[in-house]
């Protein structure tokens, strides 16, 4: 296929995507619109705004903190440590340094292991408040 024939391909497809995704959301919209009416509810009275989520901030500060330190701490050991493994080098090349990326994995991957460790911290630190909620509710009941 020549490039006119791609860019009219990639044309048409752009356009069924696009029309089919209207299309959908506002066939969900409406069967939302049903099960409200249904459970006996008025959908034109929707919130305007959605209810707050106390610990979303919480969950992704703590992510975002976990893949940065991730992210430094493969920095440091790339450039440290396993300098040798990915770095060498080239007598061909101008000036005398290339990298082979040799550890572009370990970014990756300390990434996603800091992500996981601040999204676990943000897991126990709702679990804790919602336990003492609960422990406070109970010594109040008694």
């Amino acid at each position: 296929m020549n490039t006119g024939n791609l860019a009219i391909l990639w044309l048409i497809i752009s356009v069924l995507a696009i029309c089919a995704l209207i299309f959908s959301l506002m066939y969900l919209r409406t069967r939302e619109n049903m099960a409200m009416v249904e459970k006996g509810l008025n959908p034109k009275l929707r919130p305007e705004r959605p209810r707050p989520a106390p610990f979303r901030s919480l969950k992704w500060g703590l992510l975002l903190v976990g893949a940065g330190l991730g992210l430094f701490l493969a920095y440091l050991l790339d450039n440290t440590l396993l300098y040798k493994v990915g770095h060498y080098v080239n007598k061909f090349s101008s000036d005398g340094d290339d990298y082979n990326g040799a550890n572009v994995t370990i970014y990756f991957a300390l990434i996603a292991i800091g992500g996981g460790l601040g999204l676990i911290t943000s897991y126990r630190i709702e679990k804790r408040e919602l336990l003492d909620k609960q422990d406070q509710e109970e010594y109040q009941n008694k």
